[in-house]
Parts: C-alpha cells; structure tokens; sequence
C-alpha cells in the first residue's frame, strides 16, 4: 500500500519536476549564449599591465586602485608614471608592454610638511583633553596656538600604510627611505601642512610653515614660523610671497645661488631642506 502511494506520487511530481528542468536547462542555454555574445574582449595588455603594478590600490595616480589604472594607462600612455609607489622601474616596464618611448617622469613624487614646530616652539592657549585625532583638535583653539600649524596628535602617521611617516616631539617627519609617495597623509591633514612634490633632487628646499598670520603675530604663536617679510623673494623668483606666507613655485625649481642667498637670509630660518 506504501510502495503504491509512493509511485503514485512519483508519477504525479515528476511532469513538474521535468518542467523546472527544462526551464532551467532553457536558461542556462540562454545565460551562455549572452555570455558569448555579448563579452567584451579584454585587451591581455591590461592583465599584463596590472602585475607589473604593486597591487597597493593607494590611489596616488589619481585612480581608484591598479586595475582601474592599469585600463586608463592602457588607453593613455601618457599616464605613465604616475604610480608613485612603483617609481621609474614600474614606469619604465609599463612602457616596455605598450611599445613606447617615454616612460613619463623619472623623478618621485614624496610628502613634504610644510611646518618645523616641534614641542618646544608652539605656543598654546591651554590643555587639549579630547579626542586624541588632529581633526578633531582642529576643530578647538585650545589645540594650540597656531591655526595653521602640526597638530601632532598622528592622523598621518596612522594614514600612511608604509611606515614613512612618524611625530617625532609634536611634529610630523617623514621618512623619505619608506615614503612611497602614495599620498595618503596628505588627504588626512586637516591643515594642509603636507604637500606632494616632485623631488628633482634627492634634497628639496621647504619653507617649513603654513601660517598665513601677520608676522607679528605668527612670532607671538610660534618660534618657527615665516612672518612673510620677503626676503626669499628678493633672492630668487621660485619664492612668491602671498597671505604673509613665502612657497616655492615647484614648477620652476631651481638649486642655485640665489635659492642659497634666500635660505641664508631667512631671518626664522623656516627655509630647510627635506629628502635623504
């Protein structure tokens, strides 16, 4: 009695079940069809791109990791060098694989901080007890003095995945035999303080200041900062003054007579030089 209300049941289910399988069978079919019909062919030279990258997703070229990149230097030789990470060898492979001359630019791209303030030479207006993270510090006047200044409390150091970055007594320093250049402790300043540059030499002048105060004023807050008076720009035209602040136009620089004349000058001495 079992055994044939068992068959029974067999014989009624199995029509369904036969159904579902040739529905799913039909979508399978229809599913390979499209697949192969309407996949876009992948030049190998992306692949082949992306293994000679470092696989760091760092974002320093501008993209949202080495895949994303490894397509648009593809499509844009001219993109070439831009993996700070990688440097001149990555660069010079990439143009290995796409059969051309140059290889973008040999020079690397490092973290420069735009401040010399250690511990002893900031001024502040009281304790800061919060939130041990520079944003939040920048947020308070009691942090320090300065309002353009290192706030010392290491959302770079934290940042940045190569260990190239440290405090060293309040003040962020970089660590130019680790820094890759990939820029991520420039994104989590709240200040600004720290600038991408393109090294031409292994040692690049900095003025080591951020502080757009008057000079009066920024001697009041702090012992190492620029109080603008223009003497650097006096000296060589790679310094431009602006907002009682001195930079140094990269774009036109230059190791010479005149850039030695500036630092010498610099009443603060906020002029150094950064790299190994």
């Amino acid at each position: 009695m079992i055994c044939a209300t068992f068959i029974g049941d067999l014989q009624a289910a199995l029509p369904a079940g036969l159904l579902l399988l040739g529905v799913g069978g039909t979508l399978a079919v229809a599913l390979l069809f499209a697949h192969q019909t309407l996949r876009v062919e992948q030049d190998p030279r992306v692949e082949a791109i992306y293994q000679v990258l470092p696989h760091l997703d760092c974002g320093a070229c501008g993209y949202a990791g080495c895949s994303s990149y490894a397509k648009a230097v593809l499509a844009d030789p001219t993109l070439i060098g831009r993996c700070s990470p990688g440097g001149p060898a990555v660069a010079q492979r990439l143009a290995a694989i796409l059969s051309v001359e140059s290889a973008g630019s040999s020079h690397p791209i490092r973290a420069v901080v735009h401040c010399n303030a250690h511990t002893m030479d900031k001024t502040y207006y009281g304790n800061y007890e919060g939130i041990a993270s520079c944003i939040a510090g920048n947020t308070l006047t009691s942090a320090q003095a300065c309002r353009f200044g290192c706030l010392g409390m290491g959302d770079c150091v934290r940042a940045c995945r190569f260990d190239a970055i440290h405090m060293v007594d309040g003040l962020a320093t970089v660590d130019y035999q680790r820094c890759t250049g990939c820029g991520a402790c420039a994104k989590v300043c709240p200040r600004g303080i720290i600038e991408m540059v393109t090294f031409q030499q292994s040692m690049m002048m900095v003025v080591a200041c951020n502080s757009k105060e008057d000079g009066r004023t920024t001697r009041a807050m702090c012992k190492a900062g620029c109080i603008g008076c223009g003497l650097c720009a006096k000296q060589s035209d790679i310094f431009v003054v602006s907002d009682n602040l001195s930079k140094i136009d990269y774009s036109h620089y230059r190791h010479d007579e005149g850039t030695d004349q500036a630092m010498a000058k610099c009443p603060t001495k906020v002029i150094i030089w950064r790299g190994c």
